[in-house]
């Protein structure tokens, strides 16, 4: 199995900022230290090209991040310092979730230990998103016409509005989004199925919800599965406002993979959000998640 990171480009935040960078790192030793993955598995992501963010972003918001002259009020939006390392971390980003969809395609599955930006908009970022790595990786797909249609499963906590602002008028691509009702972001952006979930929701409900939609998503007959699956759903994760268990969360993969692997349908992974206290439940989350993947995957 091949999975793609990009964590050797850090993002130097100022003390006290609440986004984990550190999670990243933390994520990748852990994978390889519990044999998760061997080295052999892991490539580091290829710097996505400036100018073909140009199919799925608008060139002069796109020019602006990459030139350092982003509108301050959109720095603030994003939520990081804009810096060099912020850009490049951020074209490692969506070249991750580039090439794991073209290797998903080609072997049946990948993953990227980064991304699942879903909130970056066609012409600003938001909510820690710069680009949108899942839309410009469908892009490029649709584009390259290695794919008809395409699905995403987004069970991050919170709402993909980018994904759906930027994907959502287009026939080929369904978008199912499971997540807060009363979380991040406020105002959001209709997606073809949408599941607001009240606060404090447990594993059973859930389970149960997700078990009801994953058919209407897999009638759709996608080309290929982006996987946004976040561990921010957790009960201790500071952002998530969600009780699931780490149990719920490998049910909810399990679910999910077992699908795909069971109808053939290429499976591409995106880490989403994590945001627990300590970060390490959010690593062991993460580290779940491809352990579920290869008890399912075990020949790829």
């Amino acid at each position: 199995m091949i999975v793609y990171y990009s964590d050797t480009y850090t993002i130097p935040l100022p003390d006290g900022h609440k986004f984990p960078m550190s999670k990243y790192r933390m994520i990748r030793d852990e994978l390889l230290l519990s044999g998760t993955l061997q080295l052999s598995e892991l490539v580091q992501s290829p710097i996505f090209p400036q100018e073909l963010l140009y199919t799925t972003h608008d060139k002069q918001y796109v020019d602006a991040v990459c030139s350092l002259t982003l509108d301050p009020k959109i720095v603030r939006r994003i939520g990081f310092p804009l810096t060099q390392a912020l850009v490049t971390r951020s074209l490692a980003t969506v070249g991750g979730a580039v090439a794991a969809s073209q290797t998903a395609l080609d072997v049946g599955v990948s993953g990227n230990l980064a991304g699942g930006t879903h909130h970056a908009l066609y012409d600003a970022g938001e909510g820690f998103c710069v680009f949108n790595d899942i839309a410009v990786s469908i892009m490029q797909l649709l584009s390259h016409h290695h794919i008809s249609r395409a699905a995403i499963i987004d069970v991050d906590v919170h709402q993909g509005n980018g994904n759906s602002a930027i994907l959502g008028d287009l026939p080929q691509v369904f978008i199912f989004s499971m997540h807060g009702k009363k979380n991040y972001p406020f105002h959001k952006v209709p997606s073809t199925i949408d599941i607001d979930l009240e606060d404090n929701t447990e594993d059973e409900e859930y389970l149960d919800i997700l078990s009801k939609y994953l058919p209407k998503i897999f009638d759709f007959k996608p080309d290929i599965v982006f996987y946004l699956g976040g561990s921010d759903p957790l009960h201790t994760d500071s952002l998530g406002r969600i009780s699931l268990t780490m149990n719920g969360l490998a049910e909810r993969d399990r679910m999910v993979f077992e699908a795909c692997y069971a109808k053939g349908i290429p499976l591409s992974l995106a880490l989403g959000g994590g945001y627990s206290k300590p970060i390490d439940h959010s690593v062991q989350a993460h580290v779940q998640t491809y352990k579920v993947l290869k008890s399912i995957y075990k020949n790829i």
